[in-house]
This record gives structure tokens, sequence and C-alpha cells, in this order.
């Protein structure tokens, strides 16, 4: 299935600076109507954030979902939006999120032997999120 067979048309390519790509390819991609754009010149990591997050976002959802058509698509990346920047802890600096800080460490034992901890689950069951509750 081509874009074109679905009315659409790309109309920008974002690229990087390689010397893989001549300049024959960016003339026949302006002869088609898509405008290229190169990546920065000094930002060797912009590719890899990039890819890393497809990969994440391929591997815990588009890899385990059917996907029936373009809202459904959409939907279920928001979802999965709000979960990585939100809730997903991510390996930084002990595991904190990206958007609040660590909350404070239980060291009672008791406390420990009484958790509540809750799950909610988003996009039918295929990611969870973890919670104390109140």
């Amino acid at each position: 299935m081509d874009l074109e067979d679905t009315g659409c048309r790309a109309r920008l390519l974002i690229r990087d600076r390689d010397g893989k790509f001549p300049k024959l390819v960016d003339a026949i991609l302006a002869d088609a109507g898509t405008t290229v754009v190169l990546s920065g010149v000094r930002t060797p990591r912009m590719n890899s954030i990039m890819e890393r997050w497809v990969q994440t976002c391929r591997r815990e959802l588009l890899d385990r979902t059917l996907i029936w058509n373009q809202r459904h698509l959409l939907h279920a990346l928001r979802e999965f939006e709000v979960h990585y920047n939100g809730h997903r802890p991510h390996q930084g600096i002990a595991n904190a999120r990206p958007s609040r800080p660590l909350p404070p460490p239980i060291a009672d034992p008791d406390k420990i032997r009484h958790l509540d901890i809750r799950r909610h689950d988003r996009l039918g069951g295929i990611l969870h999120e973890y919670q104390h509750a109140a």
C-alpha cells in the first residue's frame, strides 16, 4: 500500500546529513513535492533518541495491538505517550519519572507489610500502571 493509494502524500522528509544520500535523491523528492529537512549539524544523539522512542513504542504497544484504523492508531499513540511521559519509570537517577519527583522512601516495616497497591490498565490491559492506594 502506497501513500498515493490512500490519497495522502508526504510533505516533509527529515533525514540526517549522511553522505549516503546524493543530491539526486533530494531532487527526485523535490519533483514529487516533498521538502527535505536536514537534521541539525551538531546533534549526533537526535536520531538515537527518536529511534529509541520508536523502538519502545513498537515493542511495548504496536507489536501487541491490532490497529483497526487511523483513529484507533492515534488514540493508542496518545495513550502510550501519556503512559511513557507520565507514569512509566525511566532508567534515570533512581528510576525517576521525568515530570514528577521521587516519592519519599518507606522505611517503616509495618507500613511495608500493609502496602495497598492498585493496578490501572490502559488500552485494554496492554499497559499497566501501579499506584499506592490512598
